[in-house]
C-alpha cells in the first residue's frame, strides 16, 4: 500500500545520495547501503512500484548447503 514511485524516482531509488526527502532530513543512503548488503552476500534486490498503488521491493538469496 502506499502511494508508490513514479518512473523517474523509480530509476535512482538505489543511487547513493538520492532522496526525496528536504535537505536536512535525510542522506539517501538507505537503500544504496541495502543494495550493497544484498549483493556482497550474492543476493538481489528488485522493486516494483506503481503510482497510486503502491511499492514492492524483493530480496532473494541464494541457499546455504549444508
Amino acid at each position: 500500500t502506499g502511494h508508490g514511485i513514479g518512473p523517474a524516482v523509480l530509476e535512482r531509488v538505489f543511487d547513493p545520495f538520492f532522496t526525496t526527502k528536504d535537505v536536512g532530513v535525510g542522506t539517501g543512503l538507505g537503500l544504496a547501503i541495502s543494495y550493497r548488503i544484498v549483493e556482497d552476500h550474492g543476493g538481489t534486490i528488485m522493486v516494483a512500484s506503481a503510482p497510486g498503488f503502491g511499492t514492492t521491493f524483493t530480496l532473494n538469496f541464494p541457499t546455504l548447503q549444508a
